[in-house]
């Protein structure tokens, strides 16, 4: 990779948005990748962030619907419940050596990704941020951080290295890490308890955080325990440390997700932690419950 990367953007939402234009704003050549009316819409007015940490500005982006060119990297960006459908506008062989960087919620994604794309080129990402798409080529970045773990098993560590400088000289802290599955799984840890407890009470963290303490406590225990079982880190006071340190009306993707109406994440967390429950013997009774009774309100069921 040369300094000035060519990367694309699948599914410009809250992050990938917000990464698109940081990046866009640092130098780089951006193709955001979407439907055809949120294309024109970027290809005319570009991508405007508010954010009290990188400042209020606007960024140019290239926009299309499909990927008709190799790039240096692309980022997946899209809800895991979208991604089947979103991975058509990224064809395998036009993206050839260029990385598949997922920003996916769960940990069963890279396995899926690599059946279809290079195995040596998929490097997982986790991103640590409240960032919100108001509408299309609008965003706004609400928490006081940025962070990026960037990750890949057999991905050559120095393509890792140049997109990660890239990432940190755009904004966002990033650092490479070498252990893909406990990457993977510190998300989790933090993300599966915050995510199904503030969607079924219909809450903001600093409520279940009070209100639903001991629930609170127990879930982190029941993820963090399937978490070690899966080679994954494993700091229940911790995780709780963490939560107690952030705003009190952070909200959970997924439970914006509910209050929209929108599709769930819940195979890709809920049921990924039961599954990896059951596979490793690791008793998981809270989390078997909470995640039957999103399910149930879904009025779907949560694959095992």
């Amino acid at each position: 990779m040369a300094n000035e990367l060519t990367v694309a953007v699948l599914g410009p939402g809250g992050v990938g948005g917000l990464l698109a234009a940081l990046l866009s704003r640092s130098g780089h050549r951006v193709i955001c990748l979407s439907g055809e009316q949120t294309a024109e819409t970027l290809r005319t007015g570009g991508i405007q962030v508010r954010s009290a940490s990188f400042g209020d500005f606007a960024a140019r982006v290239e926009a299309d619907t499909e990927l008709r060119e190799p790039v240096d990297a692309c980022l997946v960006t899209v809800k895991e419940t979208a991604l089947d459908a979103a991975l058509a506008r990224v064809p395998a062989p036009v993206l050839g050596d260029g990385l598949l960087v997922p920003f996916l919620n769960g940990v069963e994604h890279p396995a899926a990704l690599r059946a279809s794309y290079r195995p040596d080129r998929v490097a997982p990402a986790v991103i640590r941020v409240e960032s919100t798409r108001v509408a299309p080529g609008v965003i706004e970045h609400g928490s006081p951080f940025a962070e990026i773990d960037l990750t890949g098993t057999d991905v050559p560590r120095p393509r890792l290295d140049a997109l990660a400088e890239a990432f940190a000289a755009a904004g966002p802290a990033t650092r490479v890490l070498e252990d893909e599955t406990a990457a993977l799984w510190a998300k989790m840890s933090f993300l599966a308890p915050f995510a199904l407890l503030t969607t079924r009470y219909g809450l903001p963290l600093g409520d279940v955080r009070t209100r639903h303490r001991d629930e609170l406590t127990a879930l982190v225990e029941e993820t963090a325990a399937i978490s070690r079982a899966c080679g994954g880190p494993a700091d229940p006071a911790q995780a709780l440390a963490r939560y107690d340190a952030f705003p009190a009306a952070t909200k959970s993707s997924m439970q914006r997700d509910a209050e929209a109406g929108r599709p769930l994440e819940l195979s890709a967390i809920g049921g990924a932690l039961l599954r990896a429950a059951e596979r490793h013997g690791v008793p998981a009774p809270v989390a078997t419950r909470v995640v039957g009774e999103l399910s149930d309100r879904a009025g779907g069921t949560t694959r095992r």
